[in-house]
């Protein structure tokens, strides 16, 4: 879109968005609605969120698995039941979005991904018209050695080749920094979570940045943007990331997170 763009311009990206979020319902009736229930709050409900979901530079599929992430990891309940049925329409596959809340539960904790995974079940059990979701698979039981040697992978995809390739040397370099943490890390959040093959390692970068981003975590959003492109992601689609989420996080945490995205992909 240009610099001076009209209403009429912006209006007609954020009909095309919602077309998306509420197909069974005229954009225009939607705005109508929001603006009737909410004031100026549903006009820039409709326009700015309807506006930047429908920009070029991430897909939609990209930008519900951020969103559903960023949700949450802020347990908001009613718009992450939303999100998921959103999810879905762009393609993401009720696999996808559960794995999501995998890393949830690694990155902003058990209590908010329990919670998640029952906004995530209704939007599911509604998708396929059914009362309970039948045949879910459990995670591998998998040895402490296999979860090294999974990890020692994931940490030289995210590191680019950086990372100790002997994992138990790469866990002995870890626990002066993280002591005991360091095992959970490495066996848990790498070499179980981020080594399954139901998400790319570039939507698991995306997921991880928006979360991180969520929480105000700086200094680990630093390595998981640098892992991120890493594992495929632009510096652009990285920055749009953050200029998404100020609709979603609000602008403060949103510029400190663009600022330490942009220091992590090594630009003043």
């Amino acid at each position: 879109m240009t610099d001076d763009a009209s209403w009429d311009d912006r209006l007609e990206h954020a009909f095309a968005t919602y077309t998306r979020f509420v197909p069974d319902a005229e954009p225009e009736r939607v705005l109508a609605s929001m603006e009737r229930r909410l004031g100026a709050l549903g006009t820039f409900a409709f326009a700015a969120v309807g506006e930047m979901w429908d920009r070029p530079q991430l897909s939609r599929r990209d930008r519900s698995l951020m969103i559903i992430a960023v949700l949450a990891a802020q347990s908001r309940a009613e718009e992450l039941e939303l999100h998921t049925r959103i999810g879905l329409r762009h393609g993401l596959s009720r696999t996808e979005i559960e794995e999501i809340n995998l890393h949830i539960a690694a990155y902003a904790g058990f209590p908010a991904a329990m919670a998640a995974s029952r906004r995530m079940d209704a939007a599911f059990r509604e998708a396929e018209g059914v009362q309970r979701i039948e045949g879910r698979e459990p995670a591998e039981h998998l040895s402490d050695g296999e979860r090294l040697t999974r990890a020692a992978d994931v940490r030289a995809s995210l590191t680019g080749g950086r990372a100790d390739p002997d994992p138990k040397a790469d866990l002995e370099a870890l626990r002066p920094r993280l002591g005991g943490l360091s095992d959970w890390a490495m066996k848990w959040a790498f070499g179980e979570i981020w080594s399954r093959p139901q998400l790319k390692r570039r939507d698991r970068s995306l997921v991880v940045i928006a979360i991180l981003a969520t929480l105000g975590q700086e200094a680990e959003l630093g390595f998981h943007v640098r892992g991120g492109l890493n594992h495929g992601l632009s510096a652009d689609e990285i920055e749009e990331v953050m200029t998404h989420l100020c609709l979603y996080i609000g602008f403060p945490r949103a510029v400190d997170a663009m600022r330490a995205a942009k220091a992590a992909c090594g630009e003043p």
